[in-house]
C-alpha cells in the first residue's frame, strides 16, 4: 500500500541528495526538507488531518520552528488547542518556555523530522516540567537513527507518518 504522506513529500521535493550536516551533528548523503514541504498548504493539511485522525489527545504541541506549523495544522484539523515550545526561555514579557497552558493535559508532541531524538527529548522534558502528561511523539519523518530508542528510555513512544526507508526506497 502506498503511503500518501510519503507520496506528497516526494512530489514536493522534500528529499535532496548531497552532503549535509544534520542538527544532531551527523553527516548525511540526503536531507529531508519538511519545512519546505509544510509551506505547501496541501501537504500541511494532509499531515495535520492524518495526525488529528490517528491519535487521541487533549492538546498538541511542537518545538519551534519546524514543528509549529504541524502543531497548528493538527489543531485546526482536530479543533483542539496547541502549544509552542520555545528553544530558549524568554526573559521578557511573559517569560517561559511554553506558549499555551499544558498543565494537567494529555499532550501529543509532534515533530517534523526525528534523527537522534534531541529536539523531541527537549520538548518532552519541557512539557513534563510544565505539568503536561506526554508519552507519545508523532513525527512526520523518522530517519530511523535512534530517536525511537532514546524516547523509549524516557517512557515515550515514537510514531512516524513516514519512515526514511520509504522515501529512499520508494
Amino acid at each position: 500500500m502506498v503511503n500518501p504522506i510519503a507520496t506528497l513529500l516526494l512530489e514536493s521535493g522534500a528529499i535532496e541528495f548531497g552532503d549535509f550536516v544534520l542538527a544532531s551533528g551527523a553527516r548525511s548523503t540526503y536531507y529531508i526538507d519538511i519545512k519546505a514541504a509544510t509551506t505547501n498548504p496541501v501537504v500541511l493539511a494532509a499531515i495535520g488531518k492524518t495526525i488529528a485522525e490517528g491519535w487521541e489527545f487533549e492538546m498538541v504541541a511542537g518545538v519551534a520552528v519546524g514543528a509549529v506549523p504541524i502543531a497548528v495544522a493538527v489543531s485546526l484539523a482536530s479543533g483542539r488547542p496547541y502549544a509552542i515550545i520555545r528553544k530558549e526561555e524568554k526573559d521578557h514579557g511573559k517569560a517561559g518556555t511554553i506558549i499555551g497552558d499544558v498543565d494537567g493535559r494529555d499532550v501529543l508532541l509532534v515533530e517534523d523530522v526525528t534523527t537522534s531524538g534531541g529536539s523531541a527529548l527537549y520538548g518532552l522534558e519541557a512539557l513534563r516540567a510544565a505539568g503536561a502528561h506526554v508519552d507519545r511523539v508523532v513525527t512526520v519523518v523518522d530517519r530511523e537513527a535512534g530517536a525511537g530508542e532514546a524516547l523509549a528510555k524516557k517512557g515515550a513512544s515514537l510514531s512516524a507518518l513516514v519512515r526514511v526507508s520509504e522515501l529512499l526506497n520508494g
